[in-house]
Order: structure tokens, then sequence, then C-alpha cells
């Protein structure tokens, strides 16, 4: 039996669960993001994408493109809730599903097609499923394989459906923007296009003396991208790579002892949501970006791996400490902490150092905040 994949994308997933909790802006050009002009656009309804607004974009300039835009603080808890539904769906189908994201994954049909139909039926099927129990809408492509797959959701947007059968998938791709390629970047997909390749057809038949300066090694590899060539099978249960927060100021910061308080609550922010998934992390990172947008990032592995909220945020003191010191008098834009390299939590060792209260204290401040709110308790070294 033929390989069936889906890749299932929500619509302007933030944005249109705002909508949908707040009929009253339905219809109406909404930004998701840093509501204070600094940060960036989280999620960009359809309405206002008519004035270029996208995600990623500063939310300067996309207030720029559209002045009348109505932005909302993203909230992430909601998000997820919303989030837990749609992949509650999508395993009801079947189990080898492979989230990217919270509003996208990718799901093998394969065999499920013996009980609920064909490929097509079935992405019929989770498409009304998600609407009838979120009332939001999504785009599939339907193909026999992910790349492909992931190329097809993205051109009927919203609420398409998207087929490409394995006998037309170079009839398809080979008219498509060389931008549609995943993964490519829009600095590459630049410089693909001084180089005359514009389109999947150009680029996959390509001479090597053509794209050996542009991609090296990888040179076969985007040739058959361009083919949609793609064995990777459906991973289901990704695992986490790594978890963080990180904070775009009002402002920019040189106060040390702001950025120091800064810095605690977004360790106690990402500590939370490290234990949330039962987990912990091997090496603790901190992100700097200046006010000339330069991004810096340090980080420290420590042993052993911890979700230690205490020991998480000492081990990021002393990287911004070190960073402070070897650049003085910088003004800075945006703190992150990060953390990786994660292992599932365990108990505690016998003859291992870490204070048994302090363990204690972050499962009460988790406690605390499940059921009265995130700010509900707080850290004294999180308030300048």
């Amino acid at each position: 039996m033929a390989r069936a994949v889906l890749h299932v994308d929500m619509d302007a997933f933030y944005a249109s669960v705002e909508q949908r909790d707040n009929p009253e802006i339905a219809g109406k050009p909404v930004i998701v993001g840093g509501v204070d002009g600094r940060g960036v656009v989280a999620a960009a309804s359809y309405e206002v994408r008519k004035f270029g607004v996208h995600s990623a974009m500063p939310m300067s300039t996309a207030l720029r493109l559209c002045p009348h835009a109505i932005c909302i603080r993203p909230r992430m808890a909601r998000y997820s809730e919303v989030s837990g539904q749609i992949f509650a769906i999508f395993h009801e189908i079947t189990p080898l599903v492979q989230g990217l994201s919270l509003d996208e994954a990718f799901l093998d049909v394969t065999e499920s097609q013996a009980l609920l139909g064909d490929a097509v039926t079935i992405a019929r099927q989770i498409k009304g499923r998600i609407l009838g129990v979120t009332g939001l809408t999504a785009s599939v492509g339907v193909a026999p394989n992910k790349l492909v797959a992931k190329i097809a959701s993205d051109l009927a947007k919203p609420d398409g459906l998207t087929v490409i059968e394995p006998s037309t998938v170079r009839e398809v791709l080979d008219p498509l923007s060389v931008r549609r390629l995943p993964g490519l970047g829009r600095k590459m997909g630049a410089r693909v296009e001084e180089r005359g390749i514009r389109t999947f057809g150009q680029l996959r038949t390509a001479a090597d003396s053509v794209l050996w300066p542009l991609f090296g090694r990888y040179t076969q590899r985007i040739r058959e991208r361009a083919a949609g060539i793609d064995e990777r099978p459906v991973h289901p249960d990704r695992e986490e790579k790594s978890i963080s927060a990180e904070d775009t100021f009002g402002h920019d910061l040189d106060d040390p002892g702001e950025l120091r308080a800064k810095l605690s609550q977004l360790a106690d922010r990402a500590c939370e949501r490290l234990r949330k998934k039962r987990l912990m992390a091997r090496c603790i990172g901190i992100k700097i970006r200046r006010a000339d947008f330069t991004t810096f990032t340090r980080r420290r592995v420590v042993a052993p791996p911890t979700h230690d909220g205490r020991t998480i945020a000492k081990v990021a003191h002393e990287l911004l400490a070190r960073w402070l010191t070897e650049n003085p008098e910088q003004k800075l834009r945006l703190l992150g902490v990060v953390l990786s390299d994660l292992s599932i939590a365990s108990q505690l060792g016998l003859f291992e150092d870490t204070p048994p209260h302090t363990t204690r204290l972050d499962a009460a401040l988790d406690e605390a905040r499940a059921r009265f709110g995130s700010r509900a308790l707080r850290r004294g070294n999180t308030i300048k």
C-alpha cells in the first residue's frame, strides 16, 4: 500500500482562537504578539494579512502597515488547551502523529485507510471534526510523503484541502516558486533566485556547477527535495529539544539589578514549563539581544540534570554577569532563558546534593499557580 501522509495546519491559529473567543473582533484585523510595539507578530489574522502583515514581523512594522489593527497579548495557556482538543482528534485517527507545534502536525494514515476510507476521506473527516469541536478551520495537504504534504497544505489556505497524488508530484511542484520549499529560508531563497532559479523544476534540473556553490554537500538533497522525494517517516511523540522563556522589553535596559530581576522571572517561567512536562535539563543557557539587534547566547552544562528553579536561576545569573563584565554599559532589548539536553525527570538519588526543600518549594509554587493563576506567588528575586 502506498504511503499516505497528511499535514494539518490550523489557519492563523492564535488569532483565530481570539476571534472565536471574542465575537466582537471576528472578521477584523487582529495581531497576536507584543502589544507594546517592540515585540514581534506571533500570529496575524487573514484580515490583517491583506496589509502585508505576517508572523515574525516586528510589531512596529506591522502597525505601520495596518495602524488600525487590534493587538492582543498571547494567551499560551488558552492556545495549549485548544491544541489539546485538536491533537486528541488526530490520535483518534492514527497513533502516528508527529506534532510540529501547537497548531500543525504530520499524520501517517496509511494503515488507517482500511477502516476509515481513503486519505482524502480521512482528511475531510479531520477538518469536519476540528470545526465541530473547536469552531476553527484547518488546511490539510494529502501526499505520499511529509515534504509534499507540507507544501500541499499551504497551497489553498485558509480552510483548504489539497491532494497531490504520487503520479502528479512533479507536475504540481515544478511550477511552484522555490520560496515554497520548506527549510530554504528567505536569504537562501533570494540567493537561489539571483542565480536565475525561480521554480522547483529549475531547481530540480539545475547543473551541479550552479547548485554546488549554493548548497555544497547538500546539493543532491536539495535536488531530491525539489523533485518531491522524501523518505522520512512520521515520528510519533517527537521529543522536546528545548524549553525557553524570553521577553522583549518595553524599553532598552542597562540597569544590572533590573536585568537580574527580569532574568529571574524568565528562569522561573522556563522551569515551570519544564516541570509541567516532567523533564529535566542538562544544559542551561541565556539569550541576549542588544539594542542594535545583535544576539548572543551563553550556555553551561550541569550535572546531574535538574528542574530546580534556584539552580537554573543561579547558573543563568552567572552567565549574564560574565557577559555584562565582558560587555559593559550595553543596553539590552531582550533576555531569554533556554533549557536544553532534556531528559525524563526522575526522583533525586540518595546522595545527590540538591537540597530536598528546593524541590518541595517548586512543587508548592506550581500547585499554587495552577490553582490561583501564574502570578499568585512570585519569588523575591523576580521583583526589582
